[in-house]
């Protein structure tokens, strides 16, 4: 079995990869021409991306303060 921690950070990477991935199809569905993605949908793209970054970025500072144990504060 899986240690809590872990449950809780899968528990939250999945749906962060699901918003992600349907952003970039919102994205490539909204901005093509001919099946060929439009310079303005791969500005929005690469935004998407960065986001995405930036949005696990915090999600893992959010759950390492989370998910800290308080006990070892003494060490």
């Amino acid at each position: 079995m899986l240690e809590r921690e872990r449950l809780i950070e899968i528990g939250i990477a999945i749906p962060m990869v699901a918003i992600m991935i349907g952003a970039m199809m919102v994205v490539g569905e909204n901005h093509k021409t001919n099946g060929t993605l439009t310079p303005e949908g791969g500005q929005l793209l690469v935004g998407t991306i960065i986001g995405f970054v930036v949005l696990m970025l915090a999600v893992g500072i959010a759950l390492a303060y989370v998910t800290n144990d308080s006990t070892d504060a003494s060490a």
